[in-house]
């Protein structure tokens, strides 16, 4: 039967990332609307910081004013709302306490990335703007996803082996959120997630692809799972999904310019 074309579409799931942008689109805000795009939800955007960024590295960043992210936040939040919010590069202590109020008013669940560096080893947050991360962020957030350099910045712990998943996550929890996944991809062997709530733990493996472009592999995971959750997904669900979706980019990934490549988002269109 022909669908009525006068009849009001309903609009899909709404998810807003709050994240810096890549001028190269493997990471980013870029890659997180490229992923909710691929998962079938809405994806809006807060630019908190613009980077120079390319297969080489990052070149500068330059972080917004905090009035800027707060009445872009303004915007999207009074007027359209959301099902799911995720956070990515945030850059300072301004934009992060901003950001965490924001987290904290809101009904909808939010996947916080605390993104200390790139893929590429370059510093994307300021050394003072940790404690906030510690402090403000996480205790606002439904689920963290911390991989194990930034691990290591917040709580001091050094994962060496996927037996220390454990204590990571635990220490990891203790500053606040309600969920904490542990990507242990850079570990030896096959790459091992665990996600953790103070009492259940579920562990996910994938293969590991022999691919070195994996450039925007975090920003992707994290919105990944705010999608699915933005879908009605619980978490070790939304996780999993997720989980599936990235090792399928990851698999996909292709090369750009002279340095490290980005995940296809676009891999089960192609």
């Amino acid at each position: 039967m022909q669908q009525n074309a006068s009849a009001p579409r309903q609009a899909p799931p709404l998810v807003l990332t709050i994240a810096g942008s890549d001028s190269g689109g493997g990471a980013g805000i870029q890659a997180d609307l490229k992923t909710m795009l691929a998962l079938g939800v809405h994806g809006m955007s807060v630019v908190a910081a613009v980077t120079a960024q390319n297969s080489l590295g990052v070149q500068g960043y330059w972080e917004l004013p905090a009035e800027a992210v707060r009445a872009q936040l303004d915007s999207v939040l009074s007027d359209i709302g959301v099902h799911a919010i995720k956070t990515g590069m945030l850059a300072s202590t301004a934009l992060v306490e901003t950001v965490a109020e924001a987290l904290a008013a809101s009904d909808a669940p939010s996947v916080v990335d605390p993104v200390g560096v790139s893929k590429h080893g370059d510093s994307l947050l300021a050394p003072d703007a940790v404690d906030a991360v510690r402090s403000a962020l996480l205790p606002a957030a439904t689920v963290v996803t911390p991989n194990l350099y930034e691990v290591e910045q917040l709580t001091g712990v050094k994962v060496v082996d996927e037996a220390g998943l454990r204590e990571a996550a635990e220490a990891v929890k203790a500053l606040g959120p309600r969920w904490v996944l542990i990507k242990g991809g850079h570990l030896p062997g096959e790459p091992a997630d665990l996600l953790f709530d103070g009492e259940r733990e579920h562990r996910f493996t994938a293969p590991r692809h022999d691919n070195r472009h994996t450039h925007g592999t975090g920003c992707t995971l994290a919105s990944a799972i705010a999608s699915h959750l933005a879908l009605g997904d619980d978490v070790p669900t939304a996780v999993g999904k997720a989980k599936e979706y990235v090792t399928g980019a990851i698999a996909a990934g292709f090369p750009l310019g002279a340095g490290i490549g980005p995940v296809d988002h676009g891999w089960r269109w192609r």
